[in-house]
């Protein structure tokens, strides 16, 4: 994923695995991608906005609201639905 690769922190960890799909009447097999896991450690972002200037998927955005991530460091790092949480903060496009 592109926005891993352009973090300057590292702070974003993805894993997924590729599935294979066949589709009735093709000749050969696609294969994709399919997500696992996605998460954040806030303890490790500086905030530079690098992975949502980069995602092709508008998949990530700034929250016009701010909170805190945690108020210890074992929850600094959050998945896919505390992060989902934030979505309706989010103005429409």
């Amino acid at each position: 994923m592109i926005c891993v690769r352009e973090c300057p922190d590292w702070c974003i960890e993805i894993d997924s695995h590729t599935e294979e799909v066949t589709e009735p009447g093709a000749r050969r097999p696609r294969f994709v991608a399919v997500l696992d896991r996605f998460a954040i450690d806030w303890g490790l972002c500086m905030y530079c906005g690098i992975c949502v200037e980069v995602c092709p998927f508008d998949a990530l955005f700034w929250s016009p609201e701010h909170d805190y991530p945690a108020s210890e460091p074992g929850g600094l790092v959050q998945e896919t639905q505390r992060l989902a949480d934030w979505l309706p903060s989010v103005p429409q496009r």
